[in-house]
């Protein structure tokens, strides 16, 4: 593990809407009147302040912190390595080969690492702003945010081209766009914030993340994520949905949403509501959470009130509702799960999934928030924390946001 590797997951362990429109200078809420909204609050302000607290004392740290010599980009390139890659004991020198479910710990992750760091400072700052209303902390939040997106010195370049790369194989890979659904709390982070931030900064934000959208949309490995089967597919959906509501594209939110419906649910969800292709891996129950969380963020982002995908059915009756349902008693009681335990990181999973606040508020479904409420609010653990596409939902939940 390298230098800055050790310190930004150091860091990590110390933390204890409308398409864009033009807008006005409006207070956030600090709580709802629905009682599921004023739960959610109660239980998160504590954490939300802590972390604030956390996030008021960083500096930036970009891409350009740190590098590897086996990059094939250059210093504002985002790098990793794929995780499940491994030096073949026939020959240490060759290619890596893969071990499916077992991270490398040697492999190069700090870029990952910093965006992580990154999309928790603007998720905790956003955090405490919506409950708040002080502006200390989009300030802070701008100087992160111009570090990333607009300072010629330290900005990240708008591509994923050299992500998840394997030695001797790939210098990167489609399937390293994974790696970018930390950006989306800090799209959703300056929704939120956008009313008071500095117009410059703010257009530098829309700006990268327009590009980095052109670039998804058109580099062959966006068309390769795009059309992965599993929890890729469902990832990249709901990236692409994220960004394209910071910038205003209402065409790419409307093909999320159709590829929701005529492509993800139908062909990823069983009719139970189970997701097969994330029960065949050697992590079925982390990859079930996951593919879930994503898939429920993913209607979170897109559904319009005309457009709701959190009711849409397919006609042979699938649904988010009832992929939630299959889930809900394995989350509540792991004890009860019918398959082996995951290879890795199985003592980790539950924590507070986003899937059961968001399907809560939206369903009113009580014994849901209820077991939410109980869980883990600030994980610590590396890989549980890259994989939860939603970490502070009092940014997501729609009674909470501004009104522009």
């Amino acid at each position: 593990m390298g230098n800055m590797k050790k310190v930004l997951f150091a860091a990590l362990l110390c933390l204890s809407a409308a398409v864009y429109q033009s807008c006005s200078t409006v207070k956030p809420k600090a709580s709802a009147g629905d009682p599921i909204q004023k739960t959610a609050v109660a239980t998160l302000r504590k954490t939300v302040m802590a972390q604030a607290a956390w996030a008021m004392q960083q500096k930036p740290v970009t891409v350009t912190a740190e590098s590897s010599s086996r990059s094939a980009g250059g210093k504002h390139d985002f790098y990793s390595e794929g995780d499940y890659w491994w030096p073949d004991p026939e020959n240490p020198g060759g290619p890596y080969i893969q071990k499916d479910g077992m991270t490398n710990p040697e492999n190069f992750v700090a870029h990952r690492l910093a965006m992580i760091r990154f999309s928790r400072i603007i998720g905790a700052l956003a955090s405490a702003y919506q409950l708040t209303g002080d502006q200390k902390y989009v300030k802070q939040a701008m100087v992160h945010l111009k570090a990333w997106f607009g300072d010629a010195e330290t900005m990240m370049n708008p591509n994923l081209q050299y992500a998840q790369a394997i030695k001797g194989r790939f210098t990167g890979r489609g399937i390293g766009i994974i790696d970018t659904i930390q950006l989306m709390e800090v799209a959703q982070g300056v929704l939120v914030m956008q009313a008071v931030m500095d117009a410059g900064v703010l257009a530098q934000t829309r700006k990268w993340f327009g590009d980095y959208l052109g670039w998804l949309m058109t580099h062959p490995y966006g068309k390769d994520e795009m059309n992965a089967q599993n929890n890729h597919g469902t990832c990249f959906t709901m990236q692409v949905a994220s960004f394209a509501k910071l910038v205003g594209d209402g065409k790419l939110l409307a093909f999320c949403r159709d590829r929701y419906k005529n492509v993800l649910l139908p062909n990823q969800m069983a009719n139970d509501g189970s997701f097969p292709r994330e029960l065949a891996r050697t992590k079925p129950y982390g990859y079930s959470i996951f593919n879930l969380d994503a898939m429920t963020t993913l209607c979170q982002i897109a559904s319009t009130p005309t457009d709701d995908l959190w009711n849409f059915e397919t006609p042979d009756g699938k649904s988010i509702k009832k992929g939630i349902a299959y889930l809900y008693p394995y989350l509540a009681d792991k004890s009860k799960w019918p398959l082996k335990p995951d290879v890795m990181y199985w003592e980790n999973w539950p924590v507070a999934q986003p899937a059961l606040v968001l399907g809560a508020a939206k369903f009113k479904q009580q014994d849901w928030l209820n077991t939410w409420v109980k869980m883990d609010h600030d994980a610590k653990v590396e890989e549980v924390i890259r994989n939860l596409p939603v970490r502070n939902p009092l940014i997501w939940l729609n009674e909470l946001q501004h009104t522009f």
